[in-house]
């Protein structure tokens, strides 16, 4: 394993900008180059990190021999080529979810893998919070027992929603926020993969603003052995709802015990006169808030907490030692794509879906 890692984060907005930022405080990290097809927001970002190397060109920065590792946070629709071209450079990568917005870019990139041999890992950030990292462990040891159902909802308001969509009109709140979920059930469910969904959802909100999604989904996923899992969300509270971010809650039940999530976030109330900025629409301010709702984490005393600061360490971390992580396989992110997928099949035509779907 190199003990100097050279990086190369793809995509400077929102969250490439987090990554970059991360890496460029790694101990093993001599070299970061950042890119952007907005050269603009590339250069901005390079000089805020202090990276070696700028572009507006993704693949001239994934292709700098100083750079043996690549981060990819470019939008859903825009990963499968600087993901491809990494893996075929030998290049690890680390990708934001969702693998793809199609299994048919999915099973590009997971030709790729199988092609080059290459070592691909999918950000989930949910696995990465303590409480649910710390649900994985008690799963493994077994205080549960035999899994026989569970419920996951997440819930966020509008003012988000609409500026997911101004990014990419195509990244519905199940493909693109459900999906953290799902992919939460699937691992506490290890070995144990979905055969079919049932779901229902409600237009409203989002369909007279002009986008053809739900404001509410609903869903049940059956696993094979039986098992059954109560999925949903909702990206339509009202704008001024005091989240920062999301507001969760996970539960499974066992043979042997139960487990109950709040992850709402009203344990932590910030009022504030002058307005609490939204990290991810920064001029939606509120005067009342959840503080913590943001799911990424938080800039505190000089340094970033949370999920993402802990998803990029551990990463980096391993590419230096070697050491196991959790982040998720391509099979596993995969997986987690087809079953949102199969929740919008199943919404759209009022059936149930058998998984795994037909290509």
């Amino acid at each position: 394993m190199p003990k100097e890692l050279g990086v190369a984060v793809v995509g400077s907005g929102r969250i490439g900008s987090l990554r970059a930022r991360l890496a460029a405080r790694h101990p093993a990290v001599s070299f970061l180059a950042v890119s952007d097809r907005d050269a603009g927001r590339a250069r901005a970002l390079a000089e805020r990190t202090g990276a070696n190397a700028h572009s507006s060109n993704n693949l001239e920065m994934i292709s700098r021999p100083q750079v043996n590792a690549v981060i990819v946070s470019t939008s859903e629709h825009e990963h499968v080529e600087p993901v491809c071209q990494a893996l075929e450079l030998g290049k690890p990568v680390l990708m934001e979810k969702p693998l793809g917005l199609t299994l048919q870019d999915a099973d590009e990139i997971l030709a790729a893998v199988q092609r080059t041999g290459g070592d691909l890992r999918v950000g989930y950030i949910r696995r990465f919070k303590r409480c649910f990292a710390r649900a994985k462990q008690q799963v493994l040891d077994g205080h549960l027992g035999r899994i026989s159902g569970g419920m996951a909802r997440v819930y966020n308001t509008r003012a988000q929603a609409f500026e997911i969509l101004k990014r990419n009109p195509h990244a519905t709140p199940v493909i693109d926020v459900l999906t953290y979920f799902v992919d939460l059930m699937l691992w506490y469910n290890e070995g144990n993969p979905p055969v079919e969904v049932v779901a229902r959802g409600q237009m409203g909100i989002f369909k007279e603003a002009g986008y053809d999604i739900h404001d509410v989904t609903w869903g049940i996923v059956t696993l094979a052995d039986g098992a059954v899992i109560n999925l949903g969300i909702s990206y339509a509270l009202p704008a001024r709802y005091p989240i920062l971010g999301q507001s969760a809650r996970v539960e499974l039940l066992g043979s042997e015990g139960t487990m109950i999530i709040d992850d709402d976030h009203r344990d932590h109330l910030l009022y504030s006169e002058k307005g609490i900025a939204h990290a991810y629409v920064p001029e939606h301010k509120l005067n009342m808030a959840f503080s913590g709702s943001n799911p990424s984490g938080d800039w505190a005393l000089g340094d970033y907490w949370g999920p993402l600061g802990n998803e990029t360490r551990s990463w980096l971390d391993h590419l230096v030692t070697g050491n196991p992580i959790p982040h998720a396989t391509p099979a596993e992110a995969r997986m987690v794509l087809e079953t949102t997928i199969a929740m919008e099949r199943a919404v759209a035509t009022g059936e149930r879906i058998r998984l795994p779907l037909e290509s």
